[in-house]
């Protein structure tokens, strides 16, 4: 078995990722591609936890006229149609998953328990959590905070576009600096465009490390798990 430099992680992928240049729905050679990256940290002893968006759907906060509670229900439910395609994704590759949402749901998947999620884990399974917190006006990215806390995960990956955290938008300067390191002051001083404030306090109140990587390349995420530079690392102080 090979040395990993974190043995257990929550991942979070966003909707969008899923849908690749379709930008909507769902590209299945995108998703292969995550999930034999996500296969190869479970074949080296890695325990995984996932949190997935449903922006390949709906978004709450984008949803024009509609009443923002509700929006934020249906992109809930968007979460669970993603963690589901995962799950038969990684499940065809002989990998075993449970999914578990926030959102009562039990003829598709288990409901969200801590003690169940983390003996999933301990047997090698991957668990995807779908729904979110199962609140609306949390965004996934604070589900992802939540859940990492909760499971005692040694970081947060969080699968970006870009392959870090620049002082600027990159696609918009180029004199933009990345950053190898952050704390999560510095992200919430500087308002950097990382992830949703809630969820960097959170991540900062509970010292869960974060790392922001590129996921055009899957592969970076078990680079991440052996301990290879990828991407921004934002720790708390």
């Amino acid at each position: 078995m090979m040395e990993l430099k974190y043995k257990r992680i929550i991942l979070k992928l966003s909707g969008e990722a899923l849908a690749g240049e379709k930008h909507f729905g769902l590209d299945y050679d995108i998703i292969r591609n995550i999930c034999e990256s996500i296969k190869k940290c479970v074949d080296v002893g890695a325990q995984v936890g996932i949190v997935v968006g449903g922006g390949n759907f709906i978004r709450g906060r984008m949803s024009g006229s509609l009443d923002r509670v509700r929006a934020d229900h249906m992109g809930m439910l968007a979460t669970a149609i993603n963690a589901l395609a995962l799950s038969d994704m990684l499940e065809s590759m002989g990998v075993e998953t449970r999914v578990q949402t926030a959102i009562s749901m039990q003829q598709v998947a288990e409901p969200y328990i801590r003690n169940r999620a983390l003996r999933h884990l301990e047997k090698g399974r991957v668990v995807i959590f779908g729904c979110g917190t199962g609140n609306p006006m949390f965004s996934t990215d604070s589900a992802a905070a939540l859940r990492g806390a909760e499971i005692d995960a040694e970081i947060l990956m969080k699968a970006t576009l870009v392959d870090g955290v620049y002082d600027k938008d990159p696609n918009k300067f180029d004199d933009a600096k990345r950053y190898d390191t952050l704390t999560f002051s510095q992200v919430l001083n500087d308002n950097l465009a990382v992830m949703d404030m809630a969820a960097a306090a959170m991540c900062n109140e509970n010292k869960l490390p974060m790392l922001v990587f590129d996921l055009s390349r899957p592969d970076n995420i078990l680079d991440a798990v052996l301990g290879e530079q990828v991407g921004t690392v934002i720790t708390a102080e």
